[in-house]
């Protein structure tokens, strides 16, 4: 067993050496970029075919291939978890999703943050034949990291 953190080198140092993008990865797994920026960060788990592939992709090992298909252990970000369950689902999709979110967005916009202050947010209802979906809109500008 490879340690989550070790593939998570791996699958970044070989994603840099092939000058590649998250989009980029997932037009050729046929997957969401936010799904596959979840996969480097083992908050998610891959089919064989789709971990076969990536590992065709980035040219990494048949060790990492195969943890690739091992349910990971998500949510190790933050350790107090909130007691009301709205709010708990919201810190388990930043547990899950964080990582990938940012690498996203460092990788589009470049070394900064989305701020909080000139920030809209959205929630929309939509209804599906399978139930209603709640639609949550973020909003918030780039904000680059100055240099001094």
């Amino acid at each position: 067993m490879v340690c989550a953190d070790k593939i998570t080198e791996e699958l970044l140092k070989a994603k840099e050496e092939k000058g590649l993008t998250y989009e980029e990865i997932a037009e050729k797994l046929g997957r969401g970029k936010v799904w596959v920026a979840a996969l480097f960060y083992r908050q998610a788990t891959a089919s064989e075919e789709e971990a076969k592939k990536l590992g065709e992709i980035l040219g990494v090992g048949e060790e990492i291939v195969k943890e690739l298909t091992k349910p990971p252990y998500r949510g190790r970000l933050i350790e107090d978890i909130p007691r009301d369950p709205v709010i708990y689902r919201f810190y388990e999709v930043l547990q899950v999703y964080g990582l990938p979110l940012k690498a996203i967005i460092n990788e589009m916009f470049g070394d900064g943050i989305m701020s909080a202050i000139d920030f809209k947010i959205d929630v929309e209802k939509v209804e599906k034949p399978e139930g209603a979906r709640v639609v949550i809109t973020l909003d918030g500008k780039f904000l680059p990291y100055k240099k001094w």
